[in-house]
């Protein structure tokens, strides 16, 4: 396999762990960084000597020689703009969820990615998890007969809520849910959905904010299957855990659950 080349945009948390893998990984070649927080991209610098590091974005994506760019630990805002600018520049681009603020933005990328044939993704790390995949394999070949109904619970705590809330207007389903709706639509393909539904509940953040503290979506699937999940940031402080997600999966030969 040929090594490529690699710029990562945001080396926050979750950023500077994809930096540091890559920097190790001998399918990288070069790896280019931005961040535009200057302790924090010396910090990344130093754990991963890339070829190329900048404080502006725009410059990596700009960079000759990159096959790909990973847009990491940045504004849910910021998104769109450079998967659209990665895009137009010929890059393959993975991006952190949410993938957009708007359908319209989402749509747009994907048919410049389709046009283009580029590659593009979005990082919904929980298909990875082993006990994750093995729902995913225990219903694809039909070990415990066809779901009925399938339940995910995902909650984190009000201190990671108030930053999630605190920067961004979107709700729980945006930011947390969308984790458990792709994991169950891609466990149930080809089915698909044909009617959605969805409540929110907020007694917290509405009182700063215009995010509910937490939300329920029923989807029914084309063959009457039905997927509930349900997401929220208001886990009270001194929880064991920062977060919490329970799977739960009914089928007509037997069950499946999962404590997160």
């Amino acid at each position: 396999m040929t090594p490529i080349n690699v710029g990562i945009i945001g080396t926050g948390w979750t950023g500077g762990i994809r930096a540091n893998a890559c920097s190790k990984t001998p399918l990288i070649n070069e790896l280019h960084i931005a961040e535009t927080n200057p302790e924090r991209l010396n910090e990344i610098k130093e754990q991963t000597n890339p070829t190329f590091a900048t404080n502006d974005w725009e410059k990596l994506i700009q960079q000759k020689g990159l096959d790909a760019i990973i847009v990491s630990a940045t504004p849910e805002s910021t998104h769109y703009p450079m998967i659209k600018a990665a895009l137009e520049a010929g890059k393959h681009v993975f991006v952190e969820k949410p993938i957009s603020t708007t359908i319209e933005e989402a749509d747009e990328v994907i048919a410049t990615a389709e046009a283009n044939n580029l590659k593009f993704t979005v990082g919904y790390s929980q298909r990875f998890k082993p006990r994750f995949a093995y729902i995913n394999k225990v219903l694809k070949e039909g070990l415990a007969g066809d779901p009925v109904t399938c339940l995910v619970s995902r909650n984190v705590t009000r201190e990671l809520g108030k930053k999630i809330t605190g920067r961004s207007k979107l709700s729980p389903a945006a930011m947390e849910a969308t984790h458990d709706l792709d994991f169950l639509l891609w466990c149930l393909q080809p089915r698909k959905p044909v009617r959605v539904y969805s409540q929110t509940s907020g007694k917290l953040f509405r009182q700063q904010s215009e995010t509910p503290d937490h939300q329920w979506i029923l989807v029914t699937m084309d063959d009457g299957t039905t997927i509930t999940v349900g997401a929220g940031w208001i886990l009270p402080i001194g929880y064991p855990n920062y977060s919490q997600c329970w799977i739960e999966v009914i089928c007509t030969e037997g069950a499946l659950t999962i404590d997160d």
